[in-house]
């Protein structure tokens, strides 16, 4: 794997980070949902997580992101309908894929680490 697509399984990865440290421990969506500057916040996010996806697609079609093709859309949703974003749609993907992806990214980038030290 090359530095440029282990840049952004990083940046994935901090984007992850950044949600769920924005949401905090008690993960309340009715506070998401009256919270502008939250729900900004956490959409800026996903819009990173989506390109930094869509450039792996790019760079190296044999990095394995579960739903890459959907993270996309997502993306792409959110900025082209940024007046129709759905928070209970994002809540969702927060709530049931997120924890997903941030399973498969770390696996990404500890197999690239333990590759190296192997070697």
């Amino acid at each position: 794997m090359n530095d440029e697509i282990k840049r952004y399984l990083y940046d994935i990865k901090i984007s992850i980070t950044s949600i769920f440290n924005y949401l905090g421990e008690e993960r309340n969506f009715f506070e998401y949902q009256k919270n502008k500057l939250l729900r900004r916040g956490i959409e800026r996010e996903f819009e990173i997580i989506g390109e930094a996806v869509n450039r792996i697609l790019k760079k190296d079609t044999t990095i394995k992101i579960t739903n890459a093709r959907r993270i996309v859309q997502t993306r792409n949703f959110i900025i082209h309908n940024y007046d129709t974003v759905d928070d209970t749609i994002i809540w969702g993907v927060i709530s049931k894929d997120l924890p997903k992806l941030k399973t498969e990214i770390n696996k990404l980038l500890d197999d690239e680490t333990n590759e190296h030290v192997d070697n």
